[in-house]
């Protein structure tokens, strides 16, 4: 296992950001760490990457213990934080092998640099400053400079944070090329982008860990009872006869023929539907089940704890 969180807890005086949290994250996985603000991620990360001490718990990277060798664990792993601090003073490539000269380990640095240029994408731009370079071109300096040392695991606090929808998918496509080899938790706010990428999703709300498993099994974990059906019909049909469809406890009219039809029942309410309009001769031109997304559950786990 490239990373283990075991019944974490760190407290900042009597308030507990982080609450007895375990989770854990294997070799080659991309895992989405969400929760909303001030849930305690950006706290987890940093305790896993050795910068704030924990109060109780074990960290393990890739079988090291971050409380017991913290520098060997540096060795090991890349962080980007949410702020991306950089030295806009610099040029990337001055930058870069400044950061490379931090690691011992790494015994050509000009070589190095040119690579991790190379791998995120920053030939273009690396005779510039870094206070020149547009907010995307940034977050590549950050994620090179994270990656410098070739790490095993990747720490990613908001990755995408600012950027443009041509940026996010830049940086997004190189994320998921890192996987191949690297072990990613990154952190988001952006659930589409966690279900593009992410091969797990771990929601921590309040300190507390609410879910963990992929994308599919935590819509399916939380959905309601509660059914929603898109039809369109032939013909208009009155909003009282289609109440009485067996099941059906709310209806509304979208548009002439279109209808939204809603109840709470674990059978399949679209074969109610399609008895009804064989019944009164209708030709149903539509009819669709809206399925819950990963927003819709992340909104239920996190809005009642």
């Amino acid at each position: 296992m490239s990373l283990k969180v075991n019944t974490l807890t760190k407290t900042y005086g009597t308030q507990k950001a982080v609450d007895n949290v375990s989770f854990e994250v294997g070799k080659g996985e991309i895992v989405g760490f969400i929760g909303p603000n001030g849930s305690g991620k950006s706290t987890t990360m940093k305790c896993i990457c050795g910068i704030l001490p924990p109060n109780a718990g074990i960290l393990e990277v890739c079988g090291i213990d971050v409380r017991k060798d913290p520098i060997s664990v540096k060795k090991i792993i890349g962080y980007l934080p949410e702020n991306n601090p950089l030295y806009y003073d610099m040029y990337v490539k001055e930058y870069l092998n400044h950061i490379a000269g931090y690691y011992p380990e790494i015994t050509n640095i000009r070589k190095q640099t040119n690579e991790i240029i190379q791998k995120t994408g920053l030939e273009p731009e690396c005779h510039k400053k870094i206070g020149q370079l547009s907010k995307g071109y940034k977050q590549r300096v950050g994620l090179a400079q994270a990656m410098i040392h070739n790490p095993e695991v990747l720490i990613l606090d908001e990755p995408t944070t600012g950027l443009d929808p041509i940026q996010i998918i830049e940086i997004r496509n190189l994320i998921s090329g890192l996987s191949k080899d690297k072990t990613v938790l990154l952190s988001t706010h952006i659930l589409q982008e966690v279900e593009a990428i992410c091969d797990r999703v771990v929601i921590i709300n309040k300190g507390k860990i609410v879910a963990d498993g992929s994308a599919q099994n935590i819509r399916q974990s939380v959905e309601e009872d509660l059914q929603t059906i898109y039809v369109e019909f032939n013909n208009d049909v009155d909003e009282q006869i289609l109440k009485n469809i067996n099941g059906i406890s709310e209806v509304r009219q979208l548009t002439s023929r279109t209808y939204l039809l809603a109840g709470s029942t674990k059978d399949d309410l679209r074969e109610s539907i399609f008895h009804f309009a064989m019944k009164n001769q209708l030709t149903l031109l539509t009819i669709q089940k809206k399925e819950d997304t990963l927003e819709d559950s992340f909104r239920k786990l996190t809005s009642n704890q």
